[in-house]
């Protein structure tokens, strides 16, 4: 371990150095393979359903101003795994694979009570980096969709701007819910133990005119206010003043939910007690080429094992490929199609319910609006791109499939795999692998392989952000890059 210390600390010095020095941003530029997660970005979408009873709760209550409370519970809940990836916070956050142009996470999750509820991420761009989801129970009629673009800067922190939003439309109701992206801090770069902080303020919108209005404090550079702090209160449009319902606590860890008007506690969760559903996705030598986990096999699997070269050089494969891709295109004058998605103009939902707080929303004017397509979700079976590959070559070519090498390894894909070892999971088969099925509902189901949420990658393609120089940051001392590589490395066997 003292030689990957030593091996490592002047890259990861060079990588903080050279970030403190842009000011542009930082989304595509690539972090050293020690410090990379095992799961890409376009997995991320997952969390907003991994705990489907919370998903679905509102979609057969009653009462219009319960449904607002449910949806706020709702929300909040998503918000610890989404920031961890599903990691466990003691493991720190570690930096996502960054998504490459077309890559896709299909899943669902079975529940006997509740039936299946189901997952389509894409990615629909890379410069700037946009994913786009589509969540659906068809037995309780509710859907989500959404799309997120980050913008990423470092001063100190690193800061986690985003735009887009998320639509959450129950079917019974014919209800729409507007729901905001936070911007992100991550604190404590420096010191070896990085987390993040949730930060501003920001509406959660009804179509039934009930607003709920959120406030994320966290702790301040002076060390007040209490870490992941969260206020929120819940009114009526037509009554800003008469505050209905308030939350307070930690957006990971214990909130307490009041009725304004009664001072009575009607309802107190920790979001650390709600076990995560674990996503169920196609065995894996049965996914397409484009789906994350087969596209980012072999980096995954050399995380796993520790052998940093290897991560670098099947990550470069996939870059590069993607980089003569997009030149191929450019050249014969096309653009990529996503699979799922399309880009549309205006968003008539967004438009109609952002104008109660225009602030707590950003869409960006060049990456659009973009709404998920039913027909291709219902209808588009795999391969999903002919036998074209994400490295850029053709299917039966020199393509080697690394699922099927006998020096690869199958991935356990839980958060702390890394921490324990590289061990084959065991998959759950209900008869073996079947291409996708369409449900009545147009739903795809595919044969699973239980995947507990695997919940880390690595960096897709990047290229270092040009700007002009920031303010000088204090660079890192070989006593903290120590002490971070040595919290970040301790577990790889």
């Amino acid at each position: 371990m003292s030689n990957d210390i030593a091996n490592n600390r002047s890259a990861l010095k060079d990588f903080l150095g050279s970030v403190a020095t842009v000011s542009g941003d930082l989304s595509n530029i690539t972090a050293p393979p020690f410090v990379l997660a095992e799961n890409s970005t376009v997995e991320i979408p997952q969390y907003w359903a991994d705990h489907p009873t919370l998903f679905i709760a509102q979609g057969s209550e009653e009462s219009a101003e319960k449904r607002a409370l449910s949806v706020l519970k709702y929300f909040i809940g998503t918000l610890r795994n989404q920031q961890y990836s599903g990691r466990k916070e003691k493991d720190g956050v570690k930096k996502p694979l960054n998504a490459f142009l077309g890559e896709l996470f299909l899943g669902h999750w079975k529940n006997e009570e509740i039936g299946e509820t189901h997952l389509v991420a894409e990615q629909v761009s890379h410069h700037p980096p946009v994913t786009c989801c589509y969540l659906w129970n068809e037995q309780h009629g509710v859907r989500a969709q959404g799309f997120t673009q980050q913008e990423i800067t470092f001063s100190g922190n690193v800061n986690i701007k985003q735009k887009g939003y998320a639509l959450l439309h129950l079917d019974r109701f014919d209800e729409d819910y507007l729901i905001p992206v936070p911007n992100i801090k991550v604190k404590g770069l420096l010191t070896g133990t990085p987390y993040p902080e949730l930060a501003g303020e920001y509406s959660l919108i009804s179509s039934n005119g009930y607003i709920s209005h959120l406030k994320f404090t966290g702790k301040s550079f002076l060390g007040t206010g209490q870490k992941n702090g969260l206020e929120a209160k819940l009114y009526h449009a037509d009554r800003p003043d008469e505050t209905l319902y308030t939350v307070k606590g930690a957006w990971n860890g214990k909130l307490t939910f009041h009725d304004a008007r009664s001072g009575e506690e009607v309802d107190t969760f920790d979001v650390n007690d709600l076990a995560s559903a674990d996503i169920e996705t196609e065995h894996l030598a049965d996914q397409d080429p484009w789906e994350s986990r087969k596209a980012w096999g072999e980096v995954i699997s050399s995380l796993h094992s520790g052998d940093m070269k290897r991560v670098a050089n099947a990550k470069s494969r996939v870059e590069e490929g993607q980089r003569t891709m997009r030149a191929d295109e450019e050249a014969r004058g096309e653009q990529w199609k996503p699979v799922f998605f399309q880009r549309v103009g205006s968003d008539p939902v967004f438009d109609r319910l952002s104008k109660f707080d225009p602030g707590s929303f950003i869409v960006d004017a060049a990456s659009g609006f973009w709404k998920v397509d039913r027909e291709a979700v219902k209808n588009t079976k795999r391969p999903y791109h002919g036998d074209l590959l994400p490295t850029n070559e053709k299917m039966g070519s020199s393509f080697r499939d690394w699922t099927t090498n006998r020096d690869s390894v199958q991935i356990d894909s839980r958060p702390n795999a890394l921490d324990s070892a590289a061990t084959p999971p065991k998959h759950k088969s209900d008869g073996g692998p079947s291409p996708l099925k369409n449900e009545s509902d147009g739903a795809p189901e595919q044969d699973k392989e239980t995947a507990s949420g695997r919940k880390e990658s690595d960096m897709g393609e990047q290229r270092r952000a040009q700007g002009v120089s920031a303010p000088a940051v204090e660079q890192p001392t070989d006593q903290q890059v120590e002490d971070y590589l040595r919290n970040k490395t301790s577990s790889v066997v």
